[in-house]
């Protein structure tokens, strides 16, 4: 997203924010985005832009609808950031925006039968694997990365929604369970119940993979 597109976004001027606990250089940002300061939208779309990309590829599973998702989110932040009032940061906020639209675009999906998405082979080209960065010393150990990746993968596509949504962002965005449980709008024990559901079935299918 360019500024021209960022610009284009922050078309209505939102309420003043007003309170006090909230403060520092996130504040300041937000309370210029409200007041329509345009530049202050591209700022703030620079800074997110990345995680919110690969966070909708990651639930989504595909390139082009993880950038009309990318469109959609930064339009409901510009739309609704008069209402934040810090009680969570900023990131984990967008987090939220981010999880909701992906799940009523999944469910536009299901309603409509669509089943094909991006072949993660082409995702693992594209874009690199889940793991942490690691040092990549021999053909060998890179071929026998991808290959773990890929079933990696693989086996996140076949979770539900939400238990997919819960290990993504615990394991690959490394967010706390405070920070996952706002952003999915459950309580913690949901977190960890859902996390520990889809380490299992996770497991169960890498095992099943490795045996086949």
């Amino acid at each position: 997203m360019n500024e021209n597109q960022a610009g284009e976004l922050a078309v209505k001027r939102a309420p003043a924010i007003g309170w006090s606990e909230f403060a520092g250089p996130e504040a300041l940002l937000v309370q210029r985005c409200a007041a329509g300061d345009e530049q202050a939208c591209v700022e703030l779309v620079n800074e997110h832009q990345r995680m919110v990309y690969q966070l909708g590829l990651h639930l989504l599973g595909d390139p082009e609808e993880a950038r009309d998702l990318s469109q959609e989110v930064f339009l409901r932040v510009f739309r609704t950031i008069g209402r934040f009032r810090g009680h969570s940061a900023l990131r984990t906020w967008i987090y939220r925006i981010v999880i909701n639209q992906a799940r009523n675009r999944q469910r536009w999906w299901k309603r409509r039968h669509r089943s094909e998405q991006v072949s993660l082979d082409e995702h693992l080209e594209q874009f690199g694997d889940a793991s942490s960065p690691v040092e990549r010393t021999t053909p060998d150990r890179v071929f026998g990365q991808k290959e773990l990746a890929s079933q990696i993968w693989h086996a996140l596509e076949n979770l539900p929604f939400d238990q997919r949504t819960a290990i993504t962002l615990r394991e690959i965005d490394g967010l706390s369970y405070d920070e996952i449980a706002f952003s999915l709008g459950v309580a913690v024990g949901t977190v960890k119940s859902r996390l520990t559901r889809a380490r299992e079935a996770l497991r169960a299918q890498l095992k099943e993979a490795a045996q086949s």
